[in-house]
Formats: C-alpha cells, structure tokens, sequence
C-alpha cells in the first residue's frame, strides 16, 4: 500500500536497536569459547550457529534503512542473548567496554544503553556512563530479574539509573543448552524462552513492589514485556492485586504487530507503547492505530522515556 501523504512528520526515536561495531567483533572472534564469532558465524551456548549478515552492522546502511523508516535516532543494544553480562568478571568486562567504546564513537543518529557485568559490577562506572548523554540508561538481562528477589539484589544498580534520572531497559538473556534438549527450530528460543524471560521479569517487578521502592525509575520491558500485561485478569484472579496503570512503566513493539499491540493498548493504555524494533532482526512499525496513536508510539513516548528526569526531581528513598 502506498504510504499516505499525511504521515506523521516527526523523526521517530527507535529505542532498541543492535548494532556490532569492529572493536567487539574483533573481541568476539578473539574468542575460544561461547560466545564467539568464526568470520560472520555467531556460536552461543544456548543456540544453534547464526549466519550474521555483515550488511547488518554496516553503519552507513543502518541510518540508510532508518532514515526510510523516518527514525531520527535508534538506541543501541548489547546484545544480551549472547550471555555475556553472565561470563566471568574480566572476559564480560573485556566485552563490554568495547562495546561502550564502540557506541560512543558512531555518528550522532546513535545513542545506546549501558550494560553491566553480573559479577561485581562498576557502580562508579556506571554512573560515570550514565552522565553522558549518549547513554540513554542501563540495560539488564531479563534472567537478571526474573523473581523479586533478583529485582531486590539488582537495587544498586536500579538507584544508579533513577539517581541519573535514566530509564532501565529490560532485554531478554541468554538461554542455555540443556543436556536432554533436542534440536528445535531457529524461532524457538525467541518465541518460547525470551518470552518466557521477559513475562517472568515483568511480573517479578510487580511482586518486588519495583514502584514502591524506585518512586521516580522508569523501566522499558523489551518484546512487549512477552505480552505479559495481558495475563493481568488471570493474575488478579489468582490472588493478585488490580494495580493501576503505571506511567512510568513502557514496553516496546519489538517482534510484535497490531493485533498483539492492540490488545496491549486496551490494558496498559497507548502512553505505554514506544517503538522499538530490534533491527537488524525485525523492522520498525510505521503505522498503528492512526496518527495520533502513531505518533504516541514512535515520537512522544519514546521521547519521554529517554528524556532524562532532573535529578533534583528524584525521590531518595530507596528499599533497604
């Protein structure tokens, strides 16, 4: 269908994009063991081998195909499937500063999320990050907060981001080969295990009571939170609580289309909606619901997620 001429006009913000630049793939196929690259081969410990498409990390051919889609800026992701928060100290450490390092260094169209090892991780580090304004706020792996409990032990580094006045991202993680497991189809894992991670941290937040100790932290649930707002009745049902909407909690749209969505608009309400389309795996959605719904999910709320709160404006008092 030919696009219309009164499309919205505005840049869109795409929140979660992956972008691999030379010095992490050179880390990468510095590698001997998971996860590593052989030439453009991708080896997870979870995962059968993936064919990377190099065209896909061409900087000039991703703001190319963003400037088609008419986003203005994309937020770069690491890629947390790949397990590396969860590797030993110095090897996620070694990879993830040269992903920091990388970002920092491409064309103003980018900003990116921060990332963190699991092993004791730099809380001065991460607040020096997210000082800088090509940091849009930090990304955990979905396994790293996939019960309250874990919720609870992640405070340290939810307090940076709300002190920051940056959003928390919540991407799915890595899934791990099991001994008895027989070979399943390449969409599997992300039909079934990411989305099973992102249903369980969404939840795990609810039960943490994430709002009652982080008054002013917004957190962005990626792949639509794996639809689990849609599970509300059946958990109200079971016990739980009838929470009002929270307008500091966002999904993003990725891998998902308008009938997902617009069930999810019918829960959480449109101002929860932001574009994000884990490109280069998917593309962005260019039209939902009408202009003014289009314009709330690739403009405003995604300009309000990463617009960062005045630091004067948070609330101090965190769980102890």
């Amino acid at each position: 269908m030919p696009r219309t001429e009164n499309r919205v006009a505005h840049p869109a913000i795409d929140i979660h994009q992956h972008l691999w630049t030379p010095e992490f793939v050179d880390r990468l196929r510095a590698r001997t063991q998971v996860p590593y690259l052989r030439g453009w081969t991708l080896f997870t410990a979870g995962e059968a081998p993936y064919e990377i498409d190099p065209g896909a990390h061409d900087v000039e051919q991703r703001i190319a195909a963003d400037h088609e889609s008419e986003v203005g800026t994309a937020c770069l992701s690491l890629s947390a499937p790949l397990g590396i928060e969860d590797l030993p100290r110095p090897q996620a450490g070694l990879l993830i500063d040269a992903y920091h390092r990388g970002v920092t260094e491409l064309p103003d169209h980018f900003r990116a999320w921060a990332s963190v090892p699991a092993t004791d991780p730099d809380l001065a580090g991460l607040h020096t990050l997210l000082a800088d304004e090509r940091f849009v706020g930090l990304q955990l792996p979905a396994t790293a907060v996939s019960t309250p409990a874990a919720w609870e032990r992640a405070a340290g580094l939810l307090l940076a981001a709300e002190v920051a006045g940056k959003a928390v991202f919540i991407h799915p993680g890595a899934e791990h080969h099991r001994p008895q497991q027989q070979p399943v189809p390449g969409w599997w894992h992300p039909t079934v295990g990411y989305v099973a991670q992102m249903q369980a941290a969404w939840w795990g937040w609810q039960a943490f009571g994430g709002r009652t100790h982080f008054g002013d932290l917004k957190v962005v649930f990626a792949a639509a939170a794996g639809l689990a707002p849609l599970h509300q009745e059946r958990q109200i049902a079971r016990g739980g609580d009838d929470s009002p909407v929270d307008p500091g909690v966002f999904v993003d749209t990725s891998s998902y289309g308008a009938r997902a969505l617009d069930a999810l608009v019918r829960v959480l309400g449109i101002d929860a909606l932001v574009l994000g389309s884990d490109r280069p795996y998917a593309e962005p959605i260019r039209d939902f619901l009408g202009n003014a719904s289009t314009y709330a999910l690739r403009v405003r709320n995604p300009g309000r997620l990463i617009t960062p709160t005045p630091v004067e404006d948070v609330t101090w008092a965190v769980a102890s």
